[in-house]
């Protein structure tokens, strides 16, 4: 019978691998802001667009149950960070927003992630990292994932 080696089994890998980098970002986020990862998948991805989308858009995009981007989007409306408004294209629907409070955060947390990104990625050449976002990008193509909010709007529609 073969064995499977999980140190060398690339889904394995990848998973250990996103894990770890998320925790070490959740360190930037968390102690100071007292953000979990969920919550911050949120931010992250209502400042990215920079305009409303639905909790449903998020974890499509976040590849976060709906059940977990649910309680983060309750945690979030608590301490004012983001909003509900009603969606443009759905009367009867109701989108979120980042509040003026939600939106200082993000353009806070931004230039810290982006260091500690450097600071991840700083065992790799420019070439190599290059090369890396290129085959990431490849791979996640192959899994027909979203590359761009654009992607996103084309493959689940506009929330």
């Amino acid at each position: 019978m073969t064995k499977l080696d999980l140190f060398k089994f690339m889904p394995f890998r990848l998973n250990r691998l996103a894990a770890e980098v998320s925790a070490e970002l959740a360190s930037e986020y968390g102690e100071r802001y007292g953000l979990d990862i969920p919550e911050w998948r949120v931010l992250a991805t209502l400042g990215f667009r920079g305009d409303a989308c639905t909790a449903q858009y998020i974890a499509y995009c976040t590849r976060t149950h709906k059940s977990t981007i649910s309680r983060a989007v309750a945690h979030l409306l608590e301490q004012h960070l983001i909003e509900r408004v009603e969606n443009e294209d759905d009367r009867r629907e109701l989108a979120l927003q980042l509040t003026r409070k939600g939106r200082a955060l993000y353009e806070e947390l931004i230039p810290r992630l982006l260091r500690k990104e450097q600071d991840i990625l700083s065992c790799l050449t420019a070439a190599e990292r290059k090369d890396f976002a290129q085959m990431l990008g490849k791979i996640e193509q192959r899994l027909d994932l979203a590359q761009s909010t654009k992607d996103a709007r084309a493959k689940k529609g506009a929330y």
